[in-house]
């Protein structure tokens, strides 16, 4: 750590600008920005198989889980090593937050080489991208391309804040950053009411519509007294998938399984929190109330029919 000479009835300060008593509060994983806005996490290593099968509950939920997002008036974003994905939230209440390149990226800005989708779950809000404004409804979602150098976000209203949800992938080319409303969704009915999981999945970035690098992302509502996701399951070995759950009531947990089919496990997930899937892992989750989920996959593939299903005989 590099101290600046403290200045005289001053504070003792860190080379970024902040005072060492608020460095000293954040873990070895993460960073703060000069401004206070922005909190960048670096998340442990993705487990093997076989690892993932030997763990503690406490364990795979630091390595599968992130909990704490959506923060007021602050940017926080969490990079795993999984497909070099970054997930985050921007809440906007007094005023825009400008999505900044972390240290993480060794780079100019945010999308000098990623690209990133983002979701509005919350109030009315207004993303800005290189001086241009795109109005975001609640559950409207953006493309914003690889080489957009200036993004920012606010809320209408700060009464009623907007809450942007985030998934960044690398990027070797760069597309037009589209607005995509839940009209423009392309959906599907999947699932039975007998079989207690039918619901409606929506594509909201996705080709052909969205020209994206490798970043997919949509998102499933379920009918009422339905309550399986993802039923039943599959992997996709040429990508990697992240889970948003929200819309949870306070009282509510979705039972999020992961793992290898003949090896599961379960991680417990509250309202507004997001696991991550590996290639090798199952993805399936069952609610003790109604939810909703954000989905998101980045890899080889943008195929969204490009899943290697397992039948249910052959879970354990």
């Amino acid at each position: 750590m590099v101290e600046s000479p403290s200045p005289p009835g001053g504070q003792l300060r860190h080379s970024l600008g902040l005072p060492l008593n608020e460095i000293s509060s954040l873990d070895s994983h993460q960073v703060a920005d000069p401004t206070h806005l922005t909190k960048s996490i670096r998340l442990p290593y993705l487990p093997s198989p076989e690892g993932l099968a030997g763990m503690s509950t406490a364990e795979i939920r630091r390595r599968f889980l992130l909990e704490n997002l959506f923060e007021s008036d602050r940017v926080v974003m969490y990079h795993s090593e999984l497909d070099r994905a970054t997930v985050g939230s921007i809440v906007p209440g007094s005023g825009p937050l400008e999505l900044l390149a972390p240290p993480e990226f060794s780079s100019d800005f945010f999308a000098q080489r990623r690209e990133l989708g983002v979701f509005n779950i919350g109030g009315p809000g207004i993303a800005r991208v290189d001086g241009i404004s795109f109005r975001l409804a609640p559950r409207d979602a953006i493309y914003i391309g690889c080489g957009s150098r200036d993004i920012r976000f606010e809320s209408e209203d700060g009464k009623k804040a907007a809450l942007f949800y985030f998934v960044s992938f690398p990027a070797h080319a760069s597309y037009e950053t589209q607005l995509v409303t839940t009209s423009d969704a392309e959906s599907a009915v999947l699932g039975t009411i007998a079989g207690a999981n039918c619901r409606t999945l929506r594509r909201y970035i996705r080709p052909p519509a969205v020209k994206t690098s490798q970043l997919t992302m949509g998102l499933t509502t379920l009918v009422e007294g339905s309550v399986w996701n993802t039923m039943p399951v599959h992997r996709h070995a040429r990508r990697s998938e992240i889970y948003l759950y929200f819309d949870l009531p306070e009282d509510a947990v979705v039972f999020h399984f992961l793992g290898e089919p003949s090896e599961t496990r379960h991680v417990l997930v509250r309202n507004r929190q997001v696991v991550i899937s590996p290639s090798w892992s199952i993805h399936a989750g069952v609610g003790t109330a109604h939810y909703l989920f954000i989905w998101a996959m980045g890899g080889e593939n943008r195929e969204f029919s490009d899943q290697d299903q397992i039948p249910m005989e052959v879970l354990a």
